[in-house]
C-alpha cells in the first residue's frame, strides 16, 4: 500500500482518500516498531475524526509493543511537554492544524520531544507502514473493535476501536499532565510584573480554550490581574466560525472587533492545535508574526546575551538587525517545525521564530508553543509600560513586509523558474535555503512551495520603504498570474 499523506516534516492527508483508521493503525504499528518504543503518549485536537484516528493509532502502537498514555483532547505542545515530562519513548498528536475541515494528520516526536522529519526517520516509518499486509491491519483493528464503522460514521467521529477493549489490553491508560504543563508555561514570566490587563482571546473553537482555562485558573490563584474576554472559546470540531487560521485575513475580523469593542490591551488568536498564536495590538491591528520574532529575540538576548537565535528565510532583515544589535548570533534555517527544532538543538539556540507565528524555546525541549509567546509579550507590555503597537511600530517602519501571500497555481515549479529568470540577473544575492530568496540593495523576496498545501507562498520586504515593498509585491503577483 502506498501512503501519500507523509510530508516533509509531518503527516497530513485528505480524509478517506489519504488518511483513515487503517492508515492510522499502520502508522502506530510502524512508529512503535521503528523506535522500539515501549511507552508513547498520544492526544488529538477537536476535529471530529481526531478521536477515531487516535484510537486506531493507539491500537497499532499497542500491537507494536508500546504502552500508550492518552491525554485526550490536547494541543500539539501538550504532547511535546508530556513526552519529555513523562520520560516516554515518543509522542503523537492527531491534528491537521489549520488545514481544511476534510483533512487530518499526525505530528510525531521521539524521546525528549525530538522531532521526526524526512531526514530523521519519518520516511523510514512510512516505508514500514506501507509494508504490512492489509489482512494484518484489519485483524489488528478488529482485535480492539466491536465492529468496523462505516465511512459516514467515521467522518462524524465514531470509532471502530473500543476504548474498553484498549483498557482491557492493560497497555492503555488515560492520563493528564495539565497541572505540570501550566506550571511550566507560567515559569517563563515573572507574575509579579503583570499589571492589570484585559486580553481578548479567540480559541477558534479549537483546542486552545481548555488549556487557556487551566492557565487562567492558576493566574487567579496567584492573584494576577488579567481579565480574559473569550470568543469562540468552546471546542467544536465542526468549526462553526470557520477553520481557525489567523494567517487568513478573513479569520481576523472577530478578534480585531472584540479588541476594539472591549478596549482591550491585546488580542490573541490561535490555530486549531494552538502551536501558533497570533497577536493584535490595542487598536485591533493584526501584528505580523515576523515582528513578534524580533520582539521575543530581543527579550531573550536581554536575559541571555550572546545567545543564538534561529529564524526562517522568508523574511528576516528585521530579525537579523535586532539580533546583531543586541549582541546575539542570528542563524538562518529552512522553514518547518522539524527543521527548526533540529537546528536549535544542534546550535543550542535559546529561541527560534518563524514569521508564520511558530515560536520555539530551548527550555521547552526546543519545541514550539502557542502559549509562551503571548505570556512573554504580556509581560513586556507591563514592564516597558508601552502598548503593543508602540513596541513594534519602529520595526515595522524600518522593515515593512507584505505578509505571506498564498496563490494556488497549476505548476508552481514553472512559476518559480519564471520568476527567477526575471530577477536573477539584477539581484545581489540568491538564497536557496527554502525556495528562492532573491535580494537587492533595498528589497528582497522569498518564493516557495508549501510543504503541507497545494499553494505557492510569497513574502516581500524592504528597507524603510513601504511604497517600494508594495510596488514590488504587485509586480511579483502580476508575474505569478
Amino acid at each position: 500500500m502506498q501512503l501519500s499523506c507523509f510530508k516533509a516534516y509531518d503527516i497530513r492527508g485528505k480524509l478517506l482518500e489519504q488518511l483513515d483508521e487503517n492508515v492510522a493503525y499502520r502508522i502506530g504499528l510502524a512508529f512503535a516498531q521503528y523506535l522500539s518504543a515501549k511507552t508513547v503518549v498520544v492526544g488529538g485536537d477537536v476535529r471530529l475524526t481526531s478521536e477515531p484516528l487516535k484510537l486506531a493509532l493507539t491500537a497499532g502502537l499497542i500491537d507494536g509493543g508500546a504502552k500508550v498514555f492518552d491525554l485526550g483532547m490536547t494541543g500539539t505542545e501538550e504532547i511535546y511537554f508530556a513526552t519529555k515530562h513523562l520520560g516516554v519513548d515518543g509522542g503523537i498528536e492527531v491534528t491537521a492544524s489549520h488545514n481544511p475541515i476534510d483533512y487530518n494528520g499526525l505530528k510525531l516526536v521521539k524521546a525528549g520531544s525530538q522531532p521526526i522529519s524526512g531526514d530523521t526517520g519519518l520516511f523510514a516509518i512510512k516505508e514500514l507502514a506501507e509494508s504490512y499486509p492489509q489482512s494484518q491491519v484489519v485483524q489488528g483493528l478488529l482485535r480492539y473493535s466491536d465492529g468496523m464503522v462505516s465511512t459516514e460514521d467515521f467522518i462524524t467521529g465514531k470509532s471502530s476501536v473500543s476504548t474498553a477493549k484498549l483498557v482491557a489490553s492493560q497497555h492503555y491508560q488515560v492520563t493528564s499532565t495539565s497541572q505540570a504543563y501550566v506550571e511550566h508555561m507560567l515559569s517563563y514570566v515573572d507574575l509579579s510584573n503583570i499589571r492589570p490587563l484585559k486580553l481578548v482571546v479567540n480559541a477558534g473553537n479549537g483546542a486552545a480554550g481548555k488549556a487557556l482555562d487551566a492557565i487562567e485558573e492558576q493566574l487567579l490563584k496567584h492573584g494576577v490581574p488579567v481579565e480574559f474576554i473569550k470568543i469562540h472559546h468552546q471546542p467544536d470540531g465542526t468549526f462553526p466560525h470557520g477553520i481557525p487560521n489567523p494567517l487568513l485575513p478573513e479569520s481576523r475580523t472577530d478578534t480585531a472587533n472584540a479588541v476594539i469593542a472591549h478596549k482591550a490591551d491585546m488580542g490573541i488568536a490561535w490555530d486549531g492545535d494552538f502551536d501558533r498564536c497570533f497577536l493584535f495590538d490595542e487598536k485591533g491591528n493584526f501584528v505580523e508574526g515576523y515582528y513578534i520574532v524580533g520582539l521575543l529575540a530581543k527579550a531573550f538576548l536581554d536575559k541571555d546575551p550572546g545567545s543564538k537565535i534561529i529564524y526562517d528565510p522568508r523574511v528576516f532583515w528585521n530579525t537579523e538587525d535586532i539580533v546583531r544589535s543586541a549582541g546575539g548570533v542570528p542563524i538562518k534555517c529552512k522553514t518547518g517545525h522539524a527543521f527548526i527544532k533540529e537546528r536549535m538543538r544542534a546550535d543550542d539556540a535559546v529561541y527560534g521564530g518563524e514569521m508564520s507565528a511558530h515560536h520555539y524555546f530551548r527550555d521547552f525541549a526546543y519545541c514550539d508553543s502557542g502559549m509562551i509567546p503571548w505570556l512573554l509579550v504580556a509581560e513586556l507590555i507591563c514592564t516597558s509600560q508601552k502598548t503593543l503597537s508602540n513596541l513594534v511600530k519602529e520595526r515595522i517602519a524600518a522593515f515593512p513586509s507584505s505578509g505571506e501571500i498564498n496563490r494556488t497555481l497549476s505548476d508552481p515549479d514553472a512559476a518559480i523558474k519564471a520568476v527567477l529568470a526575471k530577477y536573477e540577473g539584477s539581484s545581489t544575492f540568491i538564497d536557496y535555503t527554502d525556495g528562492i530568496g532573491v535580494e537587492f540593495a533595498n528589497w528582497r523576496f522569498n518564493l516557495r512551495k508549501s510543504n503541507t498545501e497545494p499553494v505557492i507562498r510569497l513574502n516581500v520586504e524592504s528597507r524603510a520603504d513601504i511604497a517600494l515593498m508594495e510596488a514590488k509585491t504587485e509586480e511579483l503577483l502580476a508575474l505569478l498570474k
